[in-house]
């Protein structure tokens, strides 16, 4: 059985569209793991770091904070508010550079290495 032109056609296209479609994948993959935002996807809610990766509470350093879900917005509140977020710009004026490629090391972070 003889393939015709049309269909031989259809297999190239086929072939060389799972070709290209491997290659961008891996690029992309490559670009993502190279550039650092595999450290951002790990500390989204449900990805949990490694057993060796988990340091003593006590070392850290407590900035979170939290406000009722219900209430009213009194001028206490409010203050209070403040007074943490002031906290939290404080930590973050800390860096040097917070949008450089550095900011997301595993020494900055925190990480201890292997």
């Amino acid at each position: 059985m003889s393939m015709t032109k049309g269909s031989r056609n259809i297999l190239i296209l086929g072939g060389l569209t799972i070709a290209i479609t491997i290659v961008l994948a891996s690029v992309s993959l490559t670009i993502y793991h190279q550039s650092g935002d595999v450290y951002l996807d790990r500390s989204r809610p449900g990805f949990l770091p490694d057993e060796e990766e988990i340091e003593d509470d006590s070392k850290i350093e407590k900035t979170d904070f939290e406000f009722s879900d219900s209430g009213n917005i009194t001028g206490e509140t409010i203050d209070e508010y403040l007074e943490n977020l002031l906290k939290e710009i404080e930590q973050l004026n800390k860096f040097e550079k917070p949008f450089d490629a550095k900011a997301l090391t595993d020494e900055t972070l925190g990480i201890p290495a292997e």
